[in-house]
């Protein structure tokens, strides 16, 4: 009777529940435990950053930001021969800054510079001697190089007396400006140039001014000079090398501690000197020279005239 009943107990529970599973379906549904998770394996390398969305672009930046090779050549024309010195290059950033100035990058003195850059626009600024010329540049990645033609000459200057008298090299000194109609247009382009120097120049016309002395004779000249070539240039005085001395007698010994002044026709002071023997540099024309000697002042009319130099003596004598 119990095992009747146990029978019938269990054909119970299958008839109310669902129709038998085939094996593999039944093993598909069946619950499977837990696993337990993997050891991490410290020998592997870490795993790579997530690449958002600006990796490429950051990349691009890490690229450009690479300093490139560059190198820069300078020749006086088309045809001539690459400078090897004398060279002053500047680089600057193409973009000014808020003060609307362009910040220097790179600097070299050298013929051909070789420098290295990031890639991008800049301004490359070259001078040789008194000539130089600013162009615009591209650095791309890989070796970039850039030839500039300057278009230079060169100017050599001296003076003489009219006559062809040589004047002493010490008095000689040159400055060298733009051309202009007027005083306010000129530049100084080279200031203070002795004589038979060299130098280098933008091909154009020129104004340059001779000055024998330091008071007032002065020559001005407009002068061209051409690409590639050098200019040389004789400027002519009409003055003379005037020296001084108080005397008591014609050729006698210089007085010592006299005060000298040297006017022109219209009263206007150009020399003054304390000495026994003063020397200056006359244009031509009218003077009147004075000499004081403690209270007593002594002076003379002279004619300066062109020539070589020449000796005036004022004698106490005759006053």
């Amino acid at each position: 009777m119990r095992l009747a009943a146990l029978i019938a107990i269990v054909i119970g529970f299958t008839t109310l529940s669902a129709p038998p599973l085939s094996p593999a379906l039944a093993q598909e549904s069946a619950e499977i435990p837990p696993l337990p998770r993997p050891r991490p394996d410290r020998s592997a390398p870490p795993p790579a950053p997530d690449a958002g969305p600006n990796a490429a672009t950051e990349a691009i930046a890490a690229l450009t930001n690479v300093p490139q090779p560059v190198t820069l050549n300078a020749r006086i024309t088309q045809d001539g021969t690459t400078i090897q010195e004398g060279l002053v290059w500047r680089v600057f950033e193409a973009e000014p800054d808020a003060n609307g100035e362009m910040a220097l990058v790179a600097k070299a003195d050298a013929g051909s510079a070789r420098l290295e850059l990031p890639p991008g626009e800049y301004m490359v600024h070259v001078a040789y001697g008194q000539a130089q010329i600013s162009e615009a540049f591209s650095v791309a990645p890989g070796p970039n190089e850039m030839d500039i033609i300057l278009g230079a000459g060169a100017i050599r200057l001296n003076s003489a007396v009219t006559g062809d008298i040589a004047i002493s090299p010490g008095l000689l000194h040159f400055d060298i400006l733009t051309a202009g109609t007027s005083a306010a247009e000129r530049v100084m382009v080279a200031e203070n140039v002795p004589p038979n120097e060299i130098v280098t120049l933008n091909a154009g016309t020129y104004q340059v001014v001779s000055h024998f002395g330091d008071v007032n004779a002065v020559v001005r000249a407009d002068l061209r000079v051409e690409p590639g070539q050098l200019t040389d240039a004789t400027l002519y005085h009409h003055a003379a090398e005037i020296s001084f001395k108080l005397v008591s007698e014609e050729g006698g010994e210089a007085i010592a501690d006299v005060e000298w002044t040297v006017k022109t026709t219209d009263g206007t002071t150009i020399f003054t000197e304390r000495s026994a023997f003063p020397s200056t540099v006359l244009s031509e024309g009218e003077y009147l020279v004075l000499a004081k000697l403690g209270d007593q002042v002594y002076n003379r009319e002279v004619q300066v005239q062109p020539g070589s130099q020449r000796e005036i003596e004022l004698l106490t004598s005759i006053y």
